[in-house]
């Protein structure tokens, strides 16, 4: 007999609403209902899902009120101003018309922004960590907020917590890094500013979705206790924790043959009971009827209902397939003790409290007869983001572009396209797509377009020259032709983000090869074979294995990588091939040798790295952290507690000085290792980081304070702990920077090097600092972000080297 829950502390309100309801009532505050649901297919097996309501009328639909209102904005184009007053007179109506008169909760997508017509559309996530920025995505976050709450949406169904495992996985774009302290600081950034709004974010995709077998999506997961706990885990325990998030969304994959949608281990044991959320868990879209449908655990929805209700998940989205009359049946039946629907209801109820849904004046204002959802405020926080995302990957003196270019080809698939700069859960790339007669209804200058604003006194010639996918060549002589007669070229290659087989990235569009899509290689090696000096801009949602671009003797002059930049995106690539701007942005993924290297992650133990026992080469083309910055930066003074309690804080501090001639930012990284310790450990693992912008010759302090947890992990009691003994820790470029150590004079001297290649920027310094006491068992009360301190210096009498 399964043991009855407890039901949550709520409101004396929200008691007797609950004691009021009939079951039916109760069921319609647990689901959701997809409004102007056509057959675009922008959810998983959408056509087979989502109830059988042909000829009913809305109001029959929600006799016994609604929990949910699924993307009254984000299903097709409809205008902002006009749906406002819609949804307000539908509220209104819940209100009126239904017994108790409970209004619904609004959600969207608002991944890369809001997912509506004519809104922002920000840089995709991968384009965050490319930041390594969270207080400019969490003032992003705010933005879409303030959006999303003006037009009465509740919340969002954002961010991505998954860290990357695989390349070959389509979702990449949606993710923010390979490395879980990233991903935590800058998602909970998001949460915070999201929140901040007045709206509750959806943390995704819970639990481990990013390790399924061979980046295929939905395929099982074979991780074991200790790294869902030490890898997948943090960023939710941080954005749970640090940023009180109120809402969380089960993944779709099963784990060692358990769904996740039916998993109490995970949904309610180490969700609620470890982690202290008592916010709203919701069914990603039909992952409740997947346990019968893909999963094979259940024969009908009612047993997968029984299975989901029981594991913790409170809501199905995006409409009852499960819930309603399913459940209703297993609940009369005795399937299932009604304890566990007034659990979910108690949630649900509190969590519209807590929006202000059940106020006797909800929804009494009046809606925003005008609202623009890409102000002068959002374009410039995307200007700025996808600014400071992109990473250059390769120059040899090609950027900026010569100031006396008068002829300038700007060709490939991707020069001309505004849909190439936008990410898989854009408006444009997620809804448009089935409506390719509509407009975006936003600026959004594409590169080609940018480039020619930025450099009015050059002719800028254009040609596609090829499709991001297929084989056609038919453009490639007048590409080529253009790149011989220009003083340099530009091409713009990479991918079209998608859903489902549509592009060639975005959810369900996961690769075997990570070659560059289609003949855009060939295209780009023709054009080099010109002669003419020629920039490789990449616009993808996935890192590429592309040595070919980087590190032949054949390679382009320079090469920029753009992650999904997004609506000011364009401008940005224009502001650092013509020197307006200075490149800023960090890999936050590593970028692959080859395909059979993955999966692939900095964040391995000795033994996942290059050796004399294999054959094969996992190191990365570009690691972890690399960017150049079109000047130099070194590091000195390194100073490191010589010792810190395993319960306490380290301080390191370092001098950073810009000793080039051009202002830049540099991203300056602290990684640690532990020397011994009892489960195989990372031979490098970030520990905290800093954006430093200095003008030449200046320099700046930069402390962190690092809470010895950083060094914490599983043991072999799967208890998490930090362990006395030596760990290192040092400052550098990117995560396989050189290694240096500082010597007690203060000087730098150069010791071996961790990899036989060298790439620019690898300064480092580095220092050894004893834990002491006992073994400390990691508690809920301990911190988990490092505190960063950047304080400016005098002029230095001469740049360090």
């Amino acid at each position: 007999m399964t043991e009855l829950p407890p039901l949550p502390v709520v409101s004396e309100r929200v008691s007797a609403l609950l004691e009021r309801m009939t079951l039916e009532e109760k069921l319609a505050q647990l689901v959701g209902y997809w409004l102007d649901r056509g057959g675009e297919v922008v959810a998983p097996m959408q056509g087979e899902m989502a109830g059988d309501d042909a000829g009913a009328t809305l109001a029959e639909i929600t006799r016994d009120g609604i929990g949910h209102y699924t993307r009254v904005y984000g299903t097709r184009p409809v205008d902002p101003a006009q749906r406002a007053a819609w949804l307000w007179a539908e509220q209104r109506r819940l209100k009126a018309e239904t017994r108790l008169g409970i209004p619904a909760i609004v959600h969207e997508e608002c991944l890369t922004g809001l997912a509506a017509w004519k809104a922002a559309t920000f840089p995709t996530p991968l384009a965050w960590g490319a930041s390594f920025d969270p207080d400019l995505v969490a003032e992003m976050g705010a933005a879409i907020g303030d959006t999303m709450r003006e037009l009465g949406i509740h919340q969002g169904l954002a961010p991505v917590l998954d860290v990357i495992a695989d390349p070959r996985w389509g979702r990449v774009d949606e993710c923010i890094a390979e490395d879980p302290y990233l991903v935590g600081t800058v998602g909970t950034a998001y949460v915070r500013g999201l929140q901040s709004a007045g709206v509750h974010a959806t943390l995704k995709h819970f639990l481990g979705y990013s390790a399924s077998k061979a980046g295929r999506n939905h395929a099982p997961v074979s991780a074991g206790p200790r790294e869902l706990a030490d890898v997948y885990l943090p960023p939710f325990e941080m954005a749970l924790r640090d940023g009180g998030a109120r809402s969380v969304m089960n993944s779709y994959t099963d784990i060692d043959g358990e769904p996740v949608a039916a998993h109490p281990g995970l949904l309610t044991t180490v969700l609620r009971d470890e982690l202290g959320f008592d916010g709203v868990v919701v069914s990603d879209y039909f992952s409740v009827a997947f346990l019968e449908v893909m999963h094979g655990v259940a024969a009908d929805r009612g047993e997968a209902a029984v299975q989901a209700l029981r594991a913790g998940i409170d809501v199905e989205l995006p409409a009852g397939d499960a819930y309603l009359a399913p459940l209703a049946e297993q609940v009369r039946s005795g399937g299932i003790d009604i304890r566990f629907v007034d659990r979910a209801v108690l949630r649900v109820l509190a969590q519209k409290e807590e929006l202000g849904l059940l106020d006797e004046d909800a929804f009494s204002d009046e809606p925003p007869v005008e609202i623009d959802v890409d102000s002068p405020r959002h374009r410039a926080i995307a200007r700025r983001l996808a600014a400071e995302s992109l990473i250059l990957l390769r120059d040899e003196g090609a950027v900026p572009l010569p100031a006396a270019a008068r002829r300038v080809a700007v060709i490939g698939p991707n020069a001309d396209r505004a849909e190439a700069l936008q990410g898989c859960y854009s408006f444009a790339n997620h809804v448009l797509a089935h409506h390719p007669d509509h407009p975006l209804g936003f600026e959004i200058p594409t590169v080609r377009e940018a480039l020619a604003a930025a450099l009015p006194q050059a002719e800028i010639v254009h040609a596609r020259g090829c499709e991001v996918e297929g084989d056609d060549r038919s453009g490639f002589a007048e590409a080529v032709e253009l790149v011989r007669s220009a003083d340099v070229a530009v091409v713009v290659a990479g991918d079209q983000a998608g859903l489902f087989g549509r592009g060639t990235v975005g959810e369900g569009n996961d690769v075997e090869s990570l070659d560059l899509p289609g003949p855009q290689r060939a295209l780009v090696e023709a054009a080099v074979a010109t002669g003419t000096p020629v920039v490789l801009v990449l616009l993808t949602g996935r890192p590429y294995a592309i040595e070919w671009a980087l590190d032949a003797e054949t390679a382009p002059a320079a090469v920029l990588q753009a992650f999904f930049p997004g609506e000011g995106g364009g401008l940005a690539i224009a502001d650092i091939l013509t020197g307006a701007s200075a490149p800023s942005g960090r890999l936050p993924v590593s970028l692959p040798r080859s395909t059979g290297a993955q999966p692939y992650r900095y964040l391995h133990p000795r033994l996942g790295g290059p050796s004399d026992v294999t054959s094969t080469d996992s190191t990365p083309l570009r690691p972890f952290g690399f960017g150049l910055t079109g000047t130099t930066f070194a590091y000195a003074d390194l100073e490191v507690d010589a010792a810190a309690p395993t319960d306490g804080l380290i301080r390191a501090a370092v001098t950073v000085t810009n000793t080039g001639e051009r202002a830049g930012v540099d991203v300056v990284q602290l990684y640690g290792r532990d020397v011994v310790g009892s489960i195989a450990r990372p031979v490098a693992q970030l520990l905290g980081f800093a954006r430093v912008a200095l003008e030449p010759g200046a320099s700046a302090r930069v402390v962190f304070d690092v809470p010895a947890q950083r060094f914490a992990f599983s043991d072999r009691r799967l208890v998490r702990v930090v362990e006395p003994g030596d760990v290192e820790l040092w400052v550098a470029a990117h995560v396989e920077a050189s290694s240096v150590r500082a010597d007690g004079d203060g000087s730098i001297s150069s010791t071996r090097a961790r990899v036989e290649r060298t790439l620019p920027g690898d300064a480092t310094a580095r220092a050894t600092v004893a834990l002491t006491g006992d073994v400390h068992e990691v508690t809920a009360a301990d911190p988990r972000l490092v505190e960063v301190r950047v304080d400016a210096l005098e002029p230095a009498e001469a740049p360090v080297s």
